[in-house]
């Protein structure tokens, strides 16, 4: 573990923590009925995290060339990830939009 610098990995590590907090603190705000929408947000969530997880186990290996897919998947689930925050924060300001 010695490519990442202390303080590189502070931040990746408390990343991860934060991100998972978020989810659910937003799981728990959806369950009143108000933002129920909000339970999809969470959901959208998990793929980003998935991929933080990915880079994080490549960098626990030290980069290795062998663990090298899981930079690729890292990707994908980042960008999985990305879309579906997208729609779930296109789908909430839809279904939230106040028409006059």
């Amino acid at each position: 573990m010695h490519e990442l610098s202390f303080g590189t990995w502070l931040i990746h590590i408390s990343s991860v923590i934060e991100w998972i907090f978020t989810i659910f603190i937003i799981y728990k705000i959806s369950t009143y009925k108000k933002y129920n929408l909000y339970f999809w947000f969470c959901l959208a969530m998990v793929p980003n995290l998935i991929g933080a997880m990915c880079a994080i186990t490549w960098h626990i290996y030290d980069n290795q060339n062998a663990l090298y897919g899981l930079v690729t998947l890292q990707g994908i689930f980042t960008f999985i990830g990305n879309s579906t925050l997208a729609l779930a924060s296109f789908t909430i300001f839809k279904k939230t939009e106040i028409y006059e």
